[in-house]
């Protein structure tokens, strides 16, 4: 099954370019053909293609569903950008294939990497929402100072993963409650500083071990969003 991202499709009926050239270019769809197509907010559509533009695909719906996600509360995930900007954008596909509500970058004291191109990311988890065939698309935040995320964040449940072990951290998977909204900081490579970690805690986050390997930061990211998942898969059963 082939998906299209049409964020206006109710306003537009139309396709946007690039969906349109894959559309018509790419598939040679032909007026007439069914397509599916999702907003990005929750709602698939399925649809009947009207006119067949390469920029500008026109589109007749025929139907619309609600998919929900299938985790029980929004997931936050806010980790300082790798140096090689590669390992990111890999980071942010498989959040976005697993299942996340929401991306931010953070810049923190030992960031390898203080500018990010919020743009490709975007593009990239539009790629991983619609190859996953989900229908919601996770907002990427801008790059943001640890500092200034901290005093903003409203989960109910926050938690920060760091390996320094003088400060005193508990097992996430044993914290975790999969009916409450949560968000996960992971540091950079030279992990967090001191100050950052006690300042976190100080906010009300919980000091979190992902377990006893140490990890590369997207590793750690991943290890993270998927201890959530699996938690929300057994509350599921």
């Amino acid at each position: 099954m082939i998906q299209f991202y049409a964020p206006d499709i109710l306003r537009t009926l139309t396709l946007p370019e690039s969906d349109s050239a894959h559309c018509v270019r790419v598939l040679r769809m032909k007026e007439g053909d069914p397509l599916q197509v999702v907003d990005g907010k929750g709602n698939s559509y399925n649809c009947r293609l009207t006119v067949a533009h390469q920029k500008h695909a026109q589109l007749e719906i025929l139907s619309s569903t609600v998919i929900p996600a299938y985790w029980h509360a929004p997931i936050t995930v806010a980790v300082a950008p790798t140096k090689n900007m590669d390992r990111m954008e890999w980071l942010v596909e498989k959040l976005v294939e697993m299942g996340v509500d929401r991306i931010v970058p953070l810049s923190c004291r030992y960031s390898e990497r203080k500018e990010i191109k919020t743009e490709r990311l975007v593009k990239i988890a539009v790629s991983a929402m619609k190859q996953s065939l989900k229908a919601t698309l996770p907002e990427i935040a801008e790059m943001t100072p640890i500092s200034e995320f901290i005093a903003t964040d409203s989960s109910q449940q926050k938690f920060v993963a760091y390996c320094a072990p003088e400060i005193p951290r508990r097992k996430l998977v044993s914290l975790y409650d999969p009916d409450q909204s949560a968000t996960i900081l992971i540091g950079p490579e030279g992990d967090f500083s001191t100050k950052e970690i006690t300042d976190t805690i100080a906010a009300g986050y919980q000091p979190v071990t992902l377990g006893d390997a140490r990890l590369r930061t997207e590793t750690a990211a991943m290890v993270a969003c998927s201890m959530f998942h699996t938690i929300n898969q057994i509350k599921n059963d």
